[in-house]
């Protein structure tokens, strides 16, 4: 495969992606944002824990759906995330989920 091809491929997945994720925001609450991944979810709940002097960030997501064009399966019923850098949570206003159709 050269290097042409695998941009290709990796430019279509992106794009099934995208998608995926304009026909699936509208049934979630909540867009998740931590530095290594996107998530959509209906419930969640981040608690900072100390251990040893370092904090860190313990994010529950329930009915989540994963920006990630790697997975085979991006809905997940429950996931949990443990990081140390910031952790972004926004509630999803109606008028938010209004994404164009093209």
């Amino acid at each position: 495969m050269s290097a042409e091809d695998l941009e290709k491929y990796e430019t279509e997945m992106e794009l099934t992606l995208y998608r995926e994720y304009r026909d699936v925001v509208g049934i979630f609450k909540y867009v998740v944002e931590t530095d290594r991944r996107f998530y959509l979810c209906n419930q969640v709940d981040v608690k900072a824990r100390t251990e040893a002097g370092d904090v860190f960030f313990e994010v529950s997501m329930t009915d989540a759906w994963v920006w990630d064009m790697y997975r085979p399966a991006r809905f997940a019923k429950n996931v949990k995330v443990l990081t140390f850098k910031d952790v972004n949570v926004e509630e999803l206003s109606p008028s938010e989920l209004d994404l164009p159709k093209d």
